[in-house]
């Protein structure tokens, strides 16, 4: 039995043999490349801080138009959604009753003034009699008191006249203000009253605007001093310039005030208010659009920015940033971050000008390995943004 496995043994054997030789014969498995990333070479440069503040646009000026006279309306003198002048008619109320009410006063005056006519002349005629006692004191006293009385009758009726007057002009309902105006409450042939609380017709002036916007006092207060400073462009009378962002992320392209004197702080949330005045000529902006309001604080003259790509967080959630180091090895950086100016990351610490900084195939790239840097520009799908050195 033992005779009949040997040769069974030695075939084992010798293909373990011929397989160990083989591996033995090729050699060490050769080593791995190095990867190609992209890379940008940082260096310093003047960098315009700003301070973005969310906010809502609101309007200038809102006038409610309502009727200051009681009549039925006859007629809507304007296109709704359209811009209106100050001092345009709107709408005309049944001015029929306060032309009756005109000419009454009217006449009643006429008349008051025939009595103070009557009367003047009595007064003169007794007053040379009463000197030569041809008449009675009291009777001059008397035609005196119906001179004062005619008088006041004038003046009661000039009085009743204007009002007349007014209410006729009243009829007329006119623009307050310059603006567009909203949808029409009432038509033709409804009844208005004076003391009604529904309103006409708004109109809201949207050229200039405002933009209200939020934020804690300790950033205001900061905003103050750097205003103080010169830091901030300003624009005269305690005001700083501001640039505007739309909600869709386009921007604005007209430059605003910021008005710090119009401020107001809540006790319970400890935030400010701040209002910034915005030119609307081609009426862009419409009350209650989201907006940003973008600030300029100053110009950082020796600014390190890395492109957002180039700068990844830790587990610890610091940012950092590959690095090709000295015979193209690399090596994280671990990074102290200011803000995001643009699409790149303003770095104040961990690096220094000439890092060559990993932007393109950083998950290929780890600590310690040997790489063969591209500039990113060479590198396909990086973008590399426009300078932020602002002009002048």
């Amino acid at each position: 039995m033992l005779n009949k496995r040997r040769p069974f043994l030695v075939v084992i054997l010798c293909a373990s043999a011929t397989l160990i030789g083989c591996q033995g014969g090729s050699g060490p498995a050769p080593a791995r490349p190095p990867v190609e990333v992209g890379v940008v070479t940082v260096k310093p440069q003047s960098v315009m801080i700003t301070t973005e503040l969310p906010g809502r646009t609101s309007s200038y000026r809102v006038a409610e138009v309502r009727p200051q006279v009681s009549g039925v309306l006859l007629k809507r003198l304007f296109v709704e959604g359209n811009q209106v002048t100050a001092g345009q008619p709107l709408y005309q109320i049944d001015p029929a009753p306060f032309k009756a009410s005109y000419e009454s006063a009217k006449a009643t005056l006429q008349h008051a003034q025939a009595e103070l006519t009557t009367a003047k002349l009595l007064e003169e005629r007794y007053k040379p009699l009463v000197e030569a006692n041809a008449v009675s004191r009291q009777t001059y006293d008397n035609a005196v008191a119906s001179l004062l009385q005619a008088e006041a009758d004038v003046a009661s009726g000039k009085a009743s006249l204007e009002t007349a007057r007014i209410n006729l002009g009243y009829t007329n309902v006119f623009a307050p203000i310059s603006g567009r105006t909203s949808r029409s409450s009432v038509t033709e042939g409804a009844l208005v009253t004076a003391s009604q609380t529904t309103v006409l017709v708004t109109v809201t002036q949207l050229d200039p605007i405002y933009v209200d916007v939020t934020q804690p006092a300790t950033v205001w207060l900061r905003l103050q001093r750097e205003l103080e400073a010169g830091q901030l462009v300003n624009r005269g009378n305690n005001a700083a310039a501001v640039g505007l962002k739309l909600e869709d992320g386009s921007e604005y392209g007209r430059e605003g005030t910021l008005q710090f004197s119009e401020v107001t702080v809540d006790q319970s949330t400890g935030s400010v208010s701040l209002r910034a005045e915005f030119p609307n000529p081609n009426h862009l902006l419409l009350p209650g659009m989201f907006v940003r309001a973008r600030i300029p604080e100053g110009v950082r003259q020796q600014g390190l920015l890395v492109p957002e790509p180039g700068v990844t967080h830790d587990q610890r959630g610091e940012p950092v940033a590959l690095v090709v180091g000295a015979g193209n090895k690399v090596e994280q950086r671990t990074l102290q971050t200011d803000r995001v100016v643009g699409d790149q990351w303003l770095v104040v610490a961990g690096l220094k000008p000439g890092d060559r900084v990993v932007v393109s195939g950083v998950q290929k790239a780890h600590p310690g390995d040997q790489v063969t840097p591209v500039d990113a520009g060479e590198a396909a799908g990086v973008h590399i943004p426009a300078t932020t050195v602002p002009k002048g």
